[in-house]
């Protein structure tokens, strides 16, 4: 039997509510109600199931570098072994805000959001690199964010 998990089915009046969502996280239950056809409470309903079972999360996006956080990078790791395993204690990391196990040149990409050069330089060296099985890390500076969107919507 597999471990994966479920992926829920959403219909048309769900994936409108998450696409409504992404445009503007803050927009009233009865709006949306208004635009899907249903009343506030069942909206709130929805939107209740959709955050419970993981499909949706409701939160405020910042810009690191406006809350002291100057130093963002990617970070390609390389691991000996399953890369779940060293992916599972990189995510452990409060500095790390994303990991992905990859299957191209990398086994891993994490985002690292720190506050400065030497807090990079010692999350790196001291607590990722020390990661059982982690043999090579590559990071990759971000001089300029161009693009960061969440309103790409549902299938």
């Amino acid at each position: 039997m597999s471990d994966k998990p479920k992926v829920p089915v959403l219909d048309d009046v769900s994936k409108r509510i998450i696409e409504l969502l992404q445009e503007d996280g803050r927009r009233p239950y009865a709006e949306i109600g208004r635009a899907v056809g249903l009343s506030e409470a069942a909206v709130r309903q929805r939107v209740q199931r959709l955050t419970d079972s993981g499909v949706v999360q409701i939160v405020a996006v910042t810009d690191p570098r406006q809350l002291g956080f100057s130093r963002m990078a990617m970070l390609g790791i390389r691991v000996d072994g399953d890369p779940r395993v060293a992916a599972e204690a990189i995510a452990n990391i409060p500095e790390i805000a994303y990991v992905n196990v990859t299957l191209g040149s990398f086994d891993i990409l994490a985002e690292a959001i720190c506050e400065s050069d030497e807090d990079l330089l010692e999350l790196i060296a001291t607590r990722i690199r020390t990661i059982e099985g982690v043999s090579h890390t590559e990071c990759f500076l971000y001089a300029g964010l161009h693009k960061d969107l969440y309103n790409w919507g549902t299938r």
